[in-house]
């Protein structure tokens, strides 16, 4: 009698840990909606800085300021192509890793990580050359803070799609079922891509 008790014991036990586990849900994943919320943060310092561009010049009475050097538009507008490229270059390697080619993301991530250093290098020539310096006016003093801004968040996507072509090396690191990283660093990027085409009109069309 006691050992058909421990035996119903037993039976009872293991049917809840197999009801527990027949009932475990796993959590949904909120990494991109946090990215996504991190972006629009971003969004609101950059918005701050073009509200700042746009009341100096409402207020000055010339704009640019008398004696400020034309502004060159060849190489800028080379990057600005570049640039917006780029964004359909990564995402054909987005595309890739949801196909499970791991080689085809290296290819794609490694032309955009490329084509973003090129538009860097294309920045700095610039500065080399723009016939002005930081401190020479109120347009020259925001040109550099804004691009200079800018150029600080491709540098930290730059880096960004060099950890993803790092960690991609490792087998089954990413695949159509966990793409977390391609996709995050994707999203960085053509908020870096929309911001420049914005800082682009704004600086050197209108």
């Amino acid at each position: 009698m006691q050992i058909s008790t421990i035996e119903e014991s037993q039976s009872v036990v293991e049917a809840g840990h197999g009801a527990a586990a027949g009932h475990h849900e796993e959590h949904p994943d909120f990494r991109i909606f946090g990215v996504i919320v991190f972006l629009i943060a971003e969004s609101m310092i950059f918005l701050g800085l073009f509200a700042a561009y746009g009341t100096f010049r409402l207020v000055a009475p010339e704009w640019p300021p008398e004696g400020t050097p034309e502004m060159e538009l060849l190489l800028p507008g080379v990057n600005t192509i570049i640039l917006i490229t780029s964004s359909f270059v990564m995402n054909r390697g987005n595309k890739a890793i949801k196909e499970n080619n791991v080689a085809g993301l290296r290819i794609w991530f490694g032309i955009t990580a490329a084509m973003g250093a090129i538009f860097l290098c294309g920045q700095l020539f610039e500065y080399f050359h723009t016939g002005f310096g930081l401190a020479d006016n109120i347009f020259t003093s925001t040109f550099y803070v804004l691009t200079g801004f800018h150029g600080l968040h491709v540098g930290f996507g730059l880096l960004l799609i060099l950890a993803v072509l790092a960690r991609s090396l490792k087998a089954d690191r990413y695949s159509s079922e966990h793409h977390f990283g391609p996709e995050a660093a994707e999203l960085y990027w053509h908020f870096v891509d929309v911001i420049w085409i914005i800082l682009f009109g704004i600086l050197y069309l209108l």
